[in-house]
This record gives C-alpha cells, sequence and structure tokens, in this order.
C-alpha cells in the first residue's frame, strides 16, 4: 500500500488533528481545541459517506452507516473530541486491514520476488550471453548458475541438484538426472547445470502460479457481506438502545454515546482479515485460492467429486509387468525397447526409456529408425530388427498379462516381451479419501471417463464405494449439477483435464490439479494445487474451516464487546468520548483474533 494513499492520508490527518487538539486543550485553548477536532471529525465523515454510496452502488449497505450517524451526531452536539477519536478509529481499521492483508499475503508476494529477470543462454558455439528472461525462446540452450532460480521450463541436459521446495513444498534437495524435466521457479541448488527450454519464461509453470496469485488477489471476500449481514442486524439493534436512552433520559447526548459505542466499522474488517489469512496459509501448503469467496465456501464443503486419471492418480503411464519369450529376461526386453524408444517424442516411450534409467540399463545406439506415429517404432540394434509399438500379431500361451495398455517388442519379426502399463495410483490418494472423511465431507465419488472395470480397480484401492465410469465432459457437468441440487452444503469437483473444465465452472468449488495456470482445467477451476500432491486439498479445505471460524469469532466478540458499551453509554457509564476509546480498543482485540488464524496456521504448518 502506497504511503500517500487515500487510507493513509485520512490516519495522518486524524492522529494530527485529535493530537494538536489534545495539547491545545492542554494549554487550555479549549475553542481551539474544539475547532481542531472538528475538523479531524469532518475529515472522517467525508470517506465514511463515500463508502456508504459505494456499498449503495453495488447493493449492499453495512456498518459504515453507524459510522456516519456517530459522526454527525458528535458534530451536532459539539462532542467535537469523540468525533476526531472516531474519525481515528476509521483511519486505524482501515490501515490496520492494509497492513493484516500485506502480512497475510506475504507468501503469495514472494512468489513474484522469485521470478528470474534475466537466464544465461549458451550460444552454438558454446559460448554464454546474458538475455531477458522474457527473450527465451522454445529450443533455447540455457546454463543456470548455483544458487540460481531455473527461469524457464525444460529438458536437463546434465545432472542437477534442485531445490524445489518453492514449488512442491519438499524441503530436501532433489537429484535430477538427464532428460528429466526441470520446472521454472525451483532453485539450483548443486553446481551449474544446462537444459533445453520447453516453453518460454511467459509461458512457463512458475508464469502459471504466478497468474494464480494475480487472479487470487483481485478477488474481493464474500465475508465483507456476510460481516455487512450481521452489521445490518446490529444498526436496528443500536437505534433502539440510542433512542429508548433518549426517550427514558430526555438527553441526546446518551443516545450519541450508545451509536459512538456501536460504531463496528473496524471490527467487521476482521472477516476478511481472517478469510485472506486463510488463503495465505492455503497457498503456504500448495493451494492458490483464487479469492475469499471460495474460501468461504470451500470451508462448507459436503460432496467432493474426484476425477480419476491425474488426480487420484499420476496421470501418466508407468510399467508394472513385462512378460518375455521363455528363456528371455525382462531386463533384456526392456533395454532393447528403451534404447529405442530413446529416439521416440511419444508418452508411452519415454516411459519405458525412463523405467530402463531407474534400472540402470544400458542403451544402446539404434539405427535405419523408422516411426509410424501412433502405432509403433521399428530400428536395428545390434544387426537385430527390433520393433517396439502395438501387438499386431496373435497372442502366444506365455502373454497372459492384461493392462490397459499393452506395448509389443518383436525381434526379427518374433514376438520376444510385452510391456504393460498403468497409470499408478498417487501413495496419499486413499489416506486423502479417509481425511476428507475425517473433515466432515459427507460423500466422495469417483468420476471418470474411464471403463467401470478400471474405475472400480481405483476406488476399491482408496476406499470410494460412490462410482461413475465411462463419463462424458458433459456427462460430468450434469452429474456435478446434480448433486449440487441434492445438498444445501458445497460441492467440490477435482480434475486436471480439458475435459474437466466444464464441470470444474459448474461446481461451487472447482479444484485442478497442477501449476500450469494456462490450462483449460486451472483456468476454469477456483482452487488450483500447485505441487503433484493430492493431499493438499484436504489441507486446504482444513485451514479455510479455521479460517471461516476466525472470522466469525472475531465478528461475534467484537459484536457482543459494543454490545456492553452501548448499555453503558444508555446508562449514563459512558460519555460519547470514552465511548468512542473503547469501541477503539473492541475493534482492535476483534481484529487481532482475526490474526490468529495466521500463527495457527504456522503452528498447523509446522
Amino acid at each position: 500500500m502506497k504511503r500517500n494513499s487515500p487510507d493513509h492520508l485520512l490516519f495522518y490527518i486524524s492522529a494530527v488533528t485529535l493530537a494538536v487538539g489534545i495539547v491545545a486543550n492542554l494549554n487550555h485553548s479549549h475553542s481551539l481545541a474544539q475547532i481542531i477536532w472538528a475538523i479531524g471529525g469532518i475529515a472522517g465523515l467525508v470517506p465514511a459517506t463515500k463508502w456508504i454510496i459505494d456499498e449503495l452502488r453495488v447493493k449492499e449497505m453495512g456498518s459504515d452507516i453507524l459510522a456516519v450517524l456517530s459522526l454527525l451526531g458528535t458534530l451536532l452536539t459539539s462532542e467535537m473530541f469523540a468525533s476526531s477519536v472516531i474519525s481515528m478509529m476509521l483511519a486505524t481499521g482501515r490501515l490496520l486491514e492494509r497492513w493484516a492483508e500485506g502480512q497475510a499475503e506475504r507468501q503469495l508476494k514472494s512468489l513474484l520476488q522469485r521470478l528470474p529477470r534475466r537466464a544465461h543462454f549458451v550460444d552454438t558455439d558454446g559460448s554464454l550471453k546474458e538475455i531477458d528472461a522474457d527473450d527465451i525462446k522454445i529450443g533455447d540452450q540455457l546454463l543456470v548458475r548455483s544458487g540460481e532460480v531455473v527461469p524457464a521450463d525444460g529438458i536437463l541436459l546434465t545432472l542437477a541438484v534442485l531445490d524445489e521446495s518453492a514449488l512442491t513444498g519438499e524441503p530436501l534437495p532433489q537429484t535430477r538426472d538427464i532428460d528429466e524435466q526441470v520446472l521454472s521457479g525451483v532453485l539450483n541448488a548443486g553446481t551449474q547445470f544446462r537444459f533445453i527450454a520447453s516453453n518460454t519464461s511467459q509461458e512457463s509453470t512458475y508464469a502459471g502460479i504466478i497468474r494464480l496469485v494475480q487472479s487470487a488477489q483481485a478477488r474481493s471476500a464474500p465475508g465483507v457481506r456476510i460481516a455487512n449481514q450481521w452489521a445490518l442486524r446490529f444498526v436496528p439493534v443500536a437505534l433502539v438502545v440510542a433512542g429508548g436512552a433518549w426517550l427514558l433520559t430526555g438527553e441526546v447526548s446518551r443516545a450519541v454515546a450508545v451509536l459512538v459505542a456501536a460504531t463496528p466499522c473496524p471490527l467487521i474488517l476482521a472477516v476478511p482479515i481472517a478469510v485472506v489469512a486463510g488463503m495465505s496459509q492455503a497457498a503456504k501448503h500448495g493451494a492458490v485460492i483464487k479469492g475469499g469467496a471460495i474460501l468461504e465456501l470451500l470451508a462448507r464443503t459436503e460432496i467432493v467429486l474426484l476425477d480419476k486419471t491425474g488426480t487420484l492418480t499420476h496421470g501418466g503411464p508407468a510399467i508394472s509387468a513385462i512378460q518375455t519369450l521363455p528363456g528371455m529376461h525382462e531386463d533384456e526386453i526392456l533395454r532393447l525397447s528403451a534404447s529405442l524408444d530413446q529416439y521416440s517424442p511419444h508418452i508411452v516411450a519415454k516411459a519405458i526409456v525412463s523405467a530402463a534409467t531407474l534400472r540402470k540399463l544400458d542403451l544402446e545406439v539404434a539405427t535405419d529408425i523408422y516411426e509410424n506415429h501412433g502405432h509403433g517404432i521399428t530400428g536395428v540394434i545390434n544387426h537385430k530388427k527390433i520393433t517396439v509399438g502395438q501387438i499386431e500379431s496373435e497372442r502366444p500361451l506365455w502373454f497372459t498379462i492384461k493392462h490397459p495398455l499393452l506395448v509389443g517388442v518383436t525381434i526379427d519379426g518374433v514376438l520376444s516381451g510385452v510391456i504393460g502399463l498403468t497409470d499408478p495410483l498417487r501413495a496419499e490418494s486413499r489416506e486423502m479419501v479417509s481425511a476428507l472423511r475425517a473433515a466432515g465431507v459427507k460423500d466422495v465419488l469417483l468420476v471418470t471417463g474411464d471403463r467401470m472395470e478400471t474405475a472400480r480397480e481405483v476406488a476399491d484401492a482408496v476406499g470410494i464405494t460412490n462410482i461413475h465410469a465411462s463419463v462424458t465432459a458433459e456427462g460430468k457437468m450434469d452429474l456435478v449439477r446434480s448433486e449440487m441440487g441434492k445438498t444445501r452444503g458445497v460441492v467440490v469437483l477435482v480434475g486436471d483435464g480439458i475435459n474437466d473444465a466444464p464441470a470444474l465452472a459448474a461446481a461451487h468449488v472447482g479444484v485442478a490439479m497442477g501449476a500450469r495456470g494456462a490450462t483449460a482445467a486451472s483456468e476454469a477451476a477456483d482452487v488450483v494445487i500447485v505441487e503433484d500432491s493430492i493431499d493438499r486439498l484436504t489441507w486446504a479445505i482444513a485451514i479455510a474451516k479455521n479460517a471461516r471460524k476466525k472470522a466469525l469469532q472475531a465478528a461475534g466478540i467484537g459484536m457482543f464487546l459494543s454490545l456492553i458499551a452501548m448499555f453503558g453509554g444508555g446508562f449514563g457509564f459512558l460519555t460519547a468520548s470514552t465511548g468512542a476509546i473503547t469501541q477503539e480498543f473492541i475493534d482492535i482485540v476483534a481484529i487481532f483474533w482475526a490474526l490468529t488464524t495466521l500463527i495457527e496456521g504456522e503452528k498447523e504448518r509446522d
């Protein structure tokens, strides 16, 4: 927040007029003090009136009306000191809100500060050239020195030791091998390494996260509206108490004292402060929530629909079984297939090469390579013709495995091995489903476009009984709407693919897996899990529930104390001036109670 902002200006005027008026009063310049305090009161009345007008424009009304009534009452009854205190209270509340938002969003803003501005480009002759990160092009060879942040996504040309905590929360450095993917935003924790950029800086993983952050910061919290609804109930009570005090005593000063004590403008700022603090904690746990409205909805989650591929599973093929012609070893089949597949960009080929690398198999050079995209790849290794791809021959007796994806390996025209691949289940999926139920979620559904046989296998593994298989994109959206019609709570859908985007947009809360930000799923979703772990969903729901609880507690504390102060003013125990000071302390208590959302979040994280 800029120092010369309107809120700072109001604070400076209020503080100066209040302090100078007190000095003048102590020096027995009572008339001058009254004039100075009146200036401070008018300085607060003008913006408070504007706030009411702004609220009316969006068809809302909150406790700002009590602030205006209090200021008008104190100014008309010559309670100038009280009007100056109220003005100071309003200014302090606005600044506290800005300060709390800054504290709560510190984690989000640190993402922007980490974004590298420069990159080391490796020219064709091996020389280095420093370029703007925005000028990175796909295919550029880049060098990252020790301690630097990776400026774009890419494929490693050399071994790298990476600190990935900024993206994944993993505290230990991770060793990544040649041909593995490296993501922008991670820190080089080892010696310098080189990689080939697979996208530009603007379209990188980290840039996608930043876009999500900016989207999150641009949204307003419905907690403000909830607090205003509470305030609207509070306004009639305050007016009745003020009117009663006036009628029973005949003293208008009693009514003004009640209105001053009932001025909870800074109080209701506690609600958005708690909400923003919750958003910050969720971001620290790997979930970017696109606004306070979403956080409050997330806190009332009752039904969760989970996509299978990429959500409960990793979303990519991995070898789970290898069968061979009698007399051959599975390592030999894997070595030959990987030696040929290392020349293919296909995702299945990459999975096979990755599996061979994990087994530390020595790959050979292939010649006469020909790839029929989508069908297979053929080449010559050690004078033998090898084909890796779809199985076109009849199944021999030794071929018994049944997997969603099967790759045949033929040697000189003879089917010599079969590699079975599956989409492996995430290790944390079962625990996550149990944690959702423990958090109060009434029903968890598995929704997938895959076959019922595969869906049931995954559902049984994670403990889900409500299964919907072979569901189209439109079907997912219809299912979401159907579930929304069955409950008064919130329906959450979790997915990661383009086919999930319509349903993500239709759900009360759509949650997307992945940190890409530019994908259809992430654009349509309300929450994005920015690290590759589905259990972050349970963290986000738990944090949302805590933030909402703190917001309601802060509002309740402030309103209860204000009610006591109101009756104190009505019975003459508090004057307008002492009521204003009392209300200042009440509001500060409520706001700092809301800020305990941050403290509890840190304890929870530790």
